[in-house]
């Protein structure tokens, strides 16, 4: 059943940040690494990432397991971040043999698990749009989501993301790509701010390890393009098991 939903989408590679509407069974293990601008970096061992799996046709379920943050500072103290869960549903898909597109949306909800204030007040819930489409090996994926507290939304705020990425295969395993990651900022802290960071990277892969199972890494460099950032020169590392 996951091979012929699968066959039935484009075979595009995921993105480094960008969250692809095409339906993936993997488990996904990130790293970011953030400079902040007193000097100290914080890691984010996870990033909401986890086990990815396709239970019936066009939809698919990713349950991520809070990540680890260190903050690298004095009086800030390290710990689990939220557990988060999202629901994807292709609504229409065409592999390259077709038109080579893909349509999704998405929903995340996430709980405030988080030790120590590295998660937030209340839970979010995140409605998204995601989409696709392929001209021979250049491809676009994209999302559009709205990020929702279900209290505290003059603390925690709201946050409007549109995110692109732009892929040219190379030699079949190589993916280079350039991301456009942009947020906006409606309540809490950072109202009315906007941030938009350039993000190049490259994701190789997949390399058939056994049977279904395969191993895809990437990694990418994030440029704040915006005077306001939360971060800059942000660095990402992707590992992913695909089965």
């Amino acid at each position: 059943m996951v091979s012929e939903t699968q066959a039935r989408q484009p075979h595009w590679i995921t993105p480094v940040a960008t969250v692809t509407p095409r339906l993936e069974q993997e488990f996904r293990y990130d790293v970011d690494w953030l400079p902040k601008s007193d000097g100290s970096v914080t890691e984010n061992y996870g990033v909401t990432k986890g086990i990815e799996f396709i239970p019936e046709k066009n939809v698919e379920i990713i349950l991520s397991a809070p990540p680890y943050i260190m903050h690298n500072q004095p009086g800030v103290r390290d710990g689990f971040g939220d557990f988060q869960g999202l629901v994807k549903c292709r609504l229409a898909a065409s592999n390259e043999e077709g038109g080579n597109y893909v349509l999704t949306v998405f929903l995340a909800v996430s709980a405030p698990t988080g030790q120590f204030r590295n998660g937030a007040l209340n839970p979010l819930i995140t409605p998204t749009i995601a989409y696709g489409k392929g001209f021979g090996d250049f491809d676009v994926q994209g999302t559009f989501g709205l990020s929702l507290p279900t209290g505290n939304t003059n603390v925690i705020g709201r946050t409007y993301s549109w995110n692109d990425a732009v892929q040219y295969r190379v030699l079949k395993k190589f993916w280079p790509e350039v991301e456009v990651n942009y947020s906006r900022f409606q309540e809490g802290k950072n109202d009315g701010k906007t941030q938009v960071f350039l993000t190049p990277g490259l994701v190789v892969g997949k390399f058939h390890v056994w049977k279904r199972l395969g191993l895809t890494i990437g990694g990418g460099f994030q440029i704040a393009a915006t005077h306001f950032s939360t971060s800059n020169h942000n660095a990402i590392l992707s590992v992913r098991f695909r089965f």
